[in-house]
């Protein structure tokens, strides 16, 4: 699972790039705000249809220009895919495979995985609720189309069931709809979150081991789903019928607040170090390392489910790294394709000798440095 090529015009700030990539490890070095992130973003678009750090495609295209393109040849086994994605001002964004376009972005079948860990990803350990339920949704996602579906069913059930509590004066008003919506409501996050438990529980035996790793056995890293239908075990019918049974105690709550207090979409992921909540008692530095712990443990996770490892996306963390952290991380890059942003040639250390193919930019400008 590679990225081959990448070119790009008119993204962020680059007006016309075409590079060629190494399948084992490619560093991009330059000065802050020249572009670096940039390249990442592009290579994470293109396996996704989105981005990593924004939620508005617009602020992907150059400031001076109306549209900008990606295209990325990528090799999936021993097949080579051409994604091409054109963003637009003021028009929809369009998504070809091999010359053939998507009617939907969600048709984007990439088939490329791709693992990113950037600054901004302490926000998984420190961060609200919501950005731990979206590292978990695009993660299943990535490994389970299904999920993508269902999530998508889930919330676009959720949204007229809360337009309806919305309008409502009392339940005798929309009781009967309700109950429609709840069924659909119950049977979809019902299948959510099963499928978050299963991905933390396996997610979570993996992360043990490799923060044991990381910090010497001084440290016991544990995940946990916090969920607040209840259940005893992972049985379906009993989570259907729990869920069902939360949702109607909750129903006149639900009616004054004009919101759906119960399901998936309220859920967490919990952090546990040492059975402390990471949130209340990790330092910075050890927040950094479960985020590193986490992101490893999910390519590991991929590999073990699909039996392809996922693209690296590394920005801006190495050189923060001790020497010890760095090294483990180095392990990984035998197994798969890695992309690291560095601010200069200094914080190269030990990756000299994995003999990387190197790339310096400066205000959009990129070279190869033989």
């Amino acid at each position: 699972m590679n990225v081959n090529s990448l070119r790009l015009i008119n993204f962020r700030n680059y007006n016309n790039i075409y590079l060629e990539l190494s399948d084992k490890v490619n560093i991009f070095i330059g000065k802050n705000a020249q572009g670096k992130t940039n390249l990442l973003e592009a290579i994470y678009v293109s396996a996704t249809g989105k981005s990593f750090r924004t939620n508005k495609d617009r602020e992907l295209i150059n400031f001076n220009k109306k549209e900008a393109y990606i295209g990325s040849k990528i090799e999936i086994g021993q097949r080579e895919k051409l994604i091409e994605i054109k963003l637009d001002k003021i028009g929809p964004k369009r998504i070809k495979i091999n010359k053939l376009e998507l009617k939907k972005q969600r048709e984007l079948d990439s088939g490329l995985n791709v693992v990113v860990f950037s600054p901004d990803d302490l926000s998984l350990v420190k961060g609200s609720p919501r950005e731990r339920r979206l590292f978990l949704d695009m993660s299943i996602s990535q490994i389970k189309p299904i999920y993508r579906y269902n999530l998508n069913r889930y919330n676009k059930i959720l949204l007229q069931r809360n337009n309806l509590l919305k309008i409502s004066k009392n339940k005798n008003d929309i009781g009967n709809l309700l109950d429609i919506f709840d069924i659909q409501l119950v049977k979809a996050g019902t299948d959510i979150i099963i499928s978050r438990f299963n991905f933390i529980d396996k997610l979570s035996k993996i992360a043990s081991n490799i923060h044991n790793k990381l910090t010497l056995n001084r440290e016991k890293l544990l995940l946990s789903y916090s969920s607040n239908v209840e259940f005893e075990k992972l049985d379906k019918k009993e989570i259907e019928n729990s869920f069902m049974s939360n949702l109607n105690k909750n129903r006149d709550k639900d009616i004054l607040t004009g919101s759906t207090s119960i399901g998936p979409h309220r859920d967490d992921m919990k952090i546990y170090i040492n059975n402390m909540d990471s949130r209340t008692f990790a330092s910075q530095g050890q927040q950094r390392t479960i985020v590193l712990t986490i992101k490893l443990s999910k390519v590991e996770l991929i590999y073990k489910d699909i039996g392809s490892y996922p693209v690296l996306l590394l920005d801006d963390v190495f050189s923060e790294l001790d020497s010890d952290r760095r090294k483990y991380l180095i392990s990984f890059f035998n197994n798969t394709q890695t992309f690291i942003t560095l601010t200069d040639m200094e914080n190269l250390g030990e990756l000299r000798d994995l003999n990387p193919l190197i790339f310096t930019i400066e205000n959009g400008n990129i070279k190869y440095k033989e």
